[in-house]
């Protein structure tokens, strides 16, 4: 389990050393290790699935490849000292560094994924999943395409995601297009887009007062503008609802960039029918990325727990519940012109990024629930017994425990030579071993082992010792038991 979320108490050391990890970084071992290698990997298969090829790049950047990417959150990336004359900080997220590479090897077209760990100098928050150092797992499609195509297969990718972990989600759509456009009508200034954008990007924490609130009396808008944003902003629906809406209102529609805005929406909608992912979709005018490097579709996912969830929720504070506290679990969108910032070729590039950290609080909440905080590590306990003259049949056990690792079965045995039998029993049931070989001296000198499914209290005879098994066919007995 964790032995540091950042949020325990610290201890001294014998040499007066505060013994903790940073304020919003943990240490990761065991179940949580465990569980937190399973999402990799269910990920990691479904980028493979769509041709994604893996990428690593370095955890810091140089600082002026970082700067003025992340509009309002520049504040929060991590500037580090002046080392052999280079400026560096540590990365943000993985889709700048994705760009420079892209820039600097003149790459054209690539479907990549990435799987790594970056750094905000942010307030953390443990319990929903916030941290200050965290993995991300990012898959993006570089590369000139027809319209919305590589877009629709990316918001594919995060409904197989979820499907696989058995998460249910909410994906909030939308377009810079349309929102730029939007706020043009409205009468925002240019230069107070993305600032206004940012704070409209907070309407899934906020109540829209306080949201206008900000756009008045902090970013200096007018307060009739404001009051138009807040007509536009609180439709939503599916995406073919969402573009008849917007194609009746003759004011949104007079605006080219809401019209291609628009144009795009509809196509995407074809494409996410043909790919079966309409039903997750919400096209949600409320939603405005802040990052400034966004250029087309933007899209946000939300976890949606299950009904009998929101049913308990009731009945307690949401304080209380960490799984319903993590906000979004991933964020992307299309990003045309940011390898343009580094390069003399402009490679357009849609992505998606997900918050592993976020999606563990979530799936660990479950598995406490379900009473499988014990993520299994072993499968079978090689242990031995016998009499006066027991020696402890350590060499044999080794035997049989090379056996089972050549077969890929996970197993352990004492590393005691003379063992007692309840002790060994004992370290099975701690490590929650669903098996246990059992090997005595007369039955090794017939070439048989017992073989007994662990934890039966109720077994009786033959069955509480376990079945005799030639140890020739060990193996294939232990495969068909943990079936």
């Amino acid at each position: 389990m964790a032995t540091n979320d950042g949020g325990k108490e610290a201890k001294k050391s014998g040499g007066g050393v505060t013994l903790k990890t940073p304020k919003g970084t943990r240490d990761w071992s065991g179940p949580d290790m465990i569980l937190r290698e399973e999402v990799f990997q269910s990920i990691t298969d479904i980028f493979k699935r769509h041709g994604g090829t893996p990428l690593d790049t370095p955890v810091f950047e140089l600082k002026e490849i970082l700067a003025g990417k992340y509009g309002e959150d520049q504040r929060l990336v991590y500037d580090l000292g002046d080392q052999g004359g280079e400026i560096c900080s540590l990365r943000y997220d993985l889709t700048v560094p994705f760009a420079r590479w892209l820039a600097m090897n003149n790459i054209q077209q690539v479907k990549r994924y990435h799987i790594a760990k970056v750094y905000r100098r942010d307030q953390p928050a443990i319990a929903r999943g916030r941290y200050r150092e965290f993995h991300q797992c990012d898959f993006d499609i570089a590369g000139v395409y027809d319209p919305m195509i590589p877009d629709a297969e990316t918001l594919r990718i995060i409904v197989e995601v979820f499907e696989a972990l058995d998460l249910g989600i909410t994906i909030k759509l939308n377009h810079r297009k349309i929102l730029d456009g939007m706020f043009a009508v409205a009468g925002v200034p240019a230069e107070k887009t993305r600032s206004i954008s940012s704070a409209v990007d907070k309407l899934d924490k906020m109540a829209w007062p306080e949201v206008k609130k900000e756009m008045v009396e902090e970013k200096g808008l007018e307060e009739a503008v404001a009051d138009r944003i807040g007509e536009f902003v609180r439709h939503s629906g599916s995406v073919p609802y969402m573009v008849k809406l917007l194609r009746e209102n003759e004011e949104l529609l007079s605006n080219e960039s809401v019209k291609a805005g628009i144009d795009d929406m509809d196509l995407l909608g074809k494409y996410l029918e043909a790919l079966g992912a309409t039903d997750k979709i919400s096209f949600d005018m409320s939603l405005a990325r802040g990052l400034d490097y966004y250029t087309g579709l933007i899209y946000e996912v939300i976890y949606q727990p299950p009904k009998e969830a929101e049913a308990e929720g009731k009945k307690k504070s949401k304080k209380d519940d960490a799984a319903s506290q993590v906000g979004s679990i991933a964020a992307g969108g299309r990003y045309d012109n940011l390898v343009g910032m580094y390069g003399k070729k402009t490679i357009p590039c849609v992505g998606i990024s997900f918050g592993v950290d976020r999606i563990f609080t979530i799936l660990k909440a479950r598995r406490e629930k379900e009473n499988a905080g014990k993520s299994r590590t072993t499968d079978v306990y090689v242990m031995a017994f016998g009499g006066k003259d027991f020696d402890g049949l350590l060499s044999e056990r080794m035997s049989v425990a090379r056996r089972l690792w050549e077969a890929g079965i996970r197993a352990e045995y004492s590393p005691k030579v003379k063992p007692k039998l309840p002790q060994q029993f004992k370290a099975a049931e701690d490590r929650d071993v669903p098996l246990g070989i059992i090997l005595g001296q007369d039955e090794m000198a017939a070439g048989q082992v017992r073989l007994k499914q662990l934890g039966q209290t109720d077994a009786q005879g033959d069955d509480k010792l376990g079945k005799l098994v030639n140890i020739d066919d060990l193996a294939a007995e232990v495969k068909k038991m943990l079936l």
